[in-house]
């Protein structure tokens, strides 16, 4: 498995390619001012979650060097608007 770190603008054009049917094999990782702006949670926020143990962990990437698998935080995403969308649905019930 290839991990490769990415910043904003390199991981924009990557999905532009992967939407236009190029194919990128390599595991992405975000750092965490690309993970507060993707989740728009706090530094300590993120960090809060991730001791309760309903956030994502990261990885390490050297000695003083974290990331987060993109992948996770995509599925973390979706599963916030997953229940967040039952909880409406159940509201208007």
């Amino acid at each position: 498995i290839a991990v490769q770190v990415i910043e904003p603008a390199t991981r924009m054009r990557a999905m532009f390619q992967d939407a236009l049917g190029g194919a990128n094999m390599a595991t992405s990782i975000l750092r965490l001012p690309a993970v507060k702006s993707r989740t728009g949670l706090s530094r300590s926020t993120i960090y809060l979650r991730m001791a309760e143990g309903t956030f994502p962990k990261p990885i390490s990437l050297g000695d003083r060097a974290v990331g987060w698998v993109e992948e996770e935080i995509t599925d973390w995403l979706d599963g916030r608007i997953e229940a967040s969308r039952a909880r409406t649905k159940r509201a208007r019930s």
